[in-house]
């Protein structure tokens, strides 16, 4: 019986230290401190980040959000896909190899396994081994510790739609909500599977980006390259030995590079799908150099046609900043800026007006023609606010409801207002008017169409 896929293989990576891992390391922090401190943080009286699904209002610092400003979801996931695809032109992966939660919580739980088991090769041997006590403890303790971290990561997540003091006493007291029991173990069950268990068959085999990134890649982008023409031929040799005597290369072939990937590639066979581009084979590699006493950049970021021309570090950030990415970061730079204007232009409440379906076009005393109207009036201010309301498009045209509403602080308010018109003011049929919508406790100003039906 012959297989046509290849059992899969255990990788064990090897820890490393260096210019890159320093950088990786740095990005966990920061990614994790924004992730897990969020939540906490307190804005005014409530908490800074929220989205509240139930009440359909997004809290985000200073901002109060409705659904109708998804206008501004939009702006952000165009903002963030330029961004990507700018980040890998100039150097490709990046987002995978410093900041993809995949890559993140991976790293994570590796460092506990090395904390609980010990490094590469004490976990390879300790695997090779029947079940023990030893063993056994081990083995338990890291799964806890993952499980537990795995569960409050799940219970972060949940805490930017359900305000998270509030879910850590329904937590207390075993009183969350179903839906708040599954996302959290949901979450968390997806944390701890594929930083735990699947880690680089995500990247390997799940992640489209892996499959199409090579759509944005060229020659002038800055990727983890071996210097092939420096390293081979490859051979181990002393440290004192003169590799030009001998006919070898840079490379002393201690795999080294193989042992510290995550997806377990070897980067001497060229640039390959599965490389992340976290740079941690260019900074034990460089170790390498150090103790053998060559130079570093055997393996390293760099360009193909630096690679092939030999340029200098000037000229290859010369090439890198081509009119592809110029154009990449003029695009997004307007963009940014263009929401930054619409943010700090935004009128803070949002007016909708809707026909009164239950209430035809009719005629009331005084010989005037009225029209009903249920306007929804959303105030995206933390204080209390009042608006007032007129309408303009006919002769005559007057508000004969209360015109003056107050709603109360991130809130909306659906209300009555009646329109009123001179019977003779025009033809019978539909004309188009706008209501007039002002806020009396702060600058705001809004106008909303609809139509004012006169019967025949």
């Amino acid at each position: 019986m012959v297989s046509l896929y290849a059992s899969h293989e255990k990788i064990y990576p090897r820890s490393v230290s260096g210019f890159f891992s320093n950088w990786r390391w740095g990005m966990v922090v920061l990614t994790q401190l924004v992730f897990y401190g969020l939540p906490w943080l307190e804005w005014g009286q409530r908490q800074a980040v929220l989205f509240d699904l139930g009440s359909r209002r997004f809290y985000i610092f200073g901002l109060v959000l409705y659904p109708q400003d998804f206008i501004y979801l939009t702006g952000i996931l165009v903002i963030s896909a330029l961004s990507l695809f700018l980040f890998t032109a100039v150097a490709g992966r990046l987002w995978c190899g410093y900041a993809c939660p995949q890559t993140v919580y991976t790293e994570i739980f590796l460092w506990i396994e090395k904390k609980v088991e010990g490094d590469r090769s004490a976990r390879m041997r300790r695997d090779a081994k029947p079940m023990s006590a030893d063993k056994l403890t081990r083995k338990a303790l890291k799964h806890f510790l993952w499980i537990s971290l795995a569960l409050w990561t799940g219970f972060t997540f949940v805490g930017y739609f359900t305000p998270i003091k509030d879910l850590g006493l329904e937590f207390l007291q075993m009183s969350m909500s179903s839906w708040e029991v599954f996302w959290t173990f949901f979450y968390g069950f997806a944390t701890y599977g594929n930083a735990g268990f699947m880690r680089e068959q995500v990247c390997k085999h799940m992640c489209p980006y892996a499959r199409f990134q090579s759509a944005m890649f060229d020659k002038d982008t800055l990727i983890v390259t071996y210097d092939a023409e420096r390293g081979e031929p490859r051979g181990a040799r002393s440290r004192k030995a003169d590799p030009a005597s001998l006919n070898l290369g840079a490379c002393v072939d201690c795999s080294l590079c193989v042992q510290v990937c995550p997806t377990g590639i070897d980067i001497r066979k060229g640039l390959q799908y599965e490389c992340i581009g976290c740079g941690a084979c260019a900074d034990v590699c460089d170790t390498v150099m150090d103790k053998m006493g060559y130079a570093r950049g055997l393996v390293k970021y760099t360009t193909e046609n630096a690679m092939s021309q030999h340029w200098s570090r000037a000229q290859t950030w010369r090439h890198v900043l081509r009119p592809r990415v110029l154009i990449y970061t003029a695009i997004l730079g307007v963009i940014v800026i263009a929401m930054l204007v619409s943010l700090s232009l935004r009128v803070p409440f949002k007016v909708d007006v809707v026909r009164d379906r239950g209430v035809m076009a009719r005629i009331v005393p005084g010989g005037k023609i009225e029209n009903v109207y249920r306007l929804q009036v959303m105030n995206a201010t933390e204080s209390n606010q009042r608006y007032k309301i007129a309408v303009t498009g006919l002769p005559g045209l007057v508000v004969a409801s209360d015109s003056l509403v107050m709603v109360e602080s991130t809130q909306s308010r659906w209300v009555a207002v009646r329109v009123q018109a001179p019977f003779d003011t025009a033809a019978p049929g539909s004309h188009t008017i706008q209501f007039q919508i002002d806020s009396v406790d702060s600058p705001g100003h809004l106008t909303e169409k609809s139509a004012f039906l006169i019967p025949r």
